[in-house]
């Protein structure tokens, strides 16, 4: 993942600086230095601190960043979690496209959180594909760093039959069939299903996983009872905070939530000058 968030630092300043420069801070500081720290105004799960420190470093590695904190930590509101010294142009000109990556991750890991707290431990909760185009790896590593779980990476990496796949193929048996035909035991296969009906077919079919796609609680219920173990289950669809207590109650072994990363509230910071 070094690769990508050293280019994805790269992009953003492109975004910024146009091929030109800060026209502000390069007209009023040359090389003055001082010292800046690096507030939180939210309470959660700090996530990218690596990746703030890396966006400094790109413009200016002389710059001096200190933290005692680490991807994972709960932190709270107008705690300090870092300082920067260096040069003032080189800090203000980092200062946006760290702050956007940090904000961004660490409401990923703290709205995760939120979800994994409400499980009690019964379940394990799962991101799903539903990310920004360049930014899958690390928003579902901000999911690991909340407590969650990373579903695929992609489509490369596990057989997962939607119900469109399904349609087209004529049934599960027939997908699961031609799956089996061209990838042998190679991966994983999990199976979208609808209804208690074609639950039945996927046990029949011998699949890995059984996703059981927007059913009420009580049809969900039936269904783990009718798998008893034999598959792993996993709940999703309108997956939110006030029914993922009674979900997870079920007795799935996975709830997926797109809204992990596809819905996220940006974690407040602040870079303010001074020392504290």
């Amino acid at each position: 993942m070094k690769d990508q968030i050293l280019e994805l630092i790269k992009i953003a300043f492109k975004e910024d600086l146009n091929e030109m420069e800060d026209v502000t801070s390069s007209a009023i500081f040359q090389n003055e230095e001082d010292h800046f720290y690096l507030l939180a105004k939210d309470t959660g799960i700090l996530c990218g601190i690596e990746i703030f420190e890396k966006t400094f470093l790109a413009v200016d590695p002389e710059i001096i960043i200190k933290t005692d904190y680490q991807d994972g930590d709960k932190i709270r509101s107008n705690e300090i979690i870092a300082t920067i010294q260096g040069k003032v142009a080189a800090i203000l000109q980092a200062e946006r496209t760290a702050l956007n990556l940090l904000s961004h991750l660490s409401g990923i890991a703290s709205k995760t959180n939120e979800f994994v707290k409400l499980t009690k431990g019964k379940t394990k909760i799962l991101d799903t594909r539903k990310t920004l185009p360049g930014l899958r790896k690390m928003q579902k590593y901000a999911v690991s760093c909340g407590g969650g779980e990373n579903h695929r990476m992609g489509l490369y990496d596990m057989v997962m039959i939607k119900d469109n796949h399904i349609d087209a193929a004529g049934s599960i048996g027939k997908a699961v069939k031609k799956i089996r035909n061209k990838w042998g035991n190679k991966f994983q296969i999990e199976v979208e299903t609808r209804n208690i009906y074609e639950v039945q077919q996927a046990l029949d079919s011998g699949v890995d996983r059984i996703m059981l796609d927007n059913m009420n609680l009580e049809m969900m219920q039936k269904a783990v009872k009718l798998i008893s173990k034999r598959a792993e289950t996993e709940a999703s669809g309108n997956m939110t905070l006030d029914r993922i207590s009674e979900v997870s109650q079920t007795g799935v072994d996975y709830i997926s939530v797109g809204e992990l990363t596809h819905t996220i509230k940006a974690f407040d910071f602040s870079l303010k000058r001074g020392i504290k």
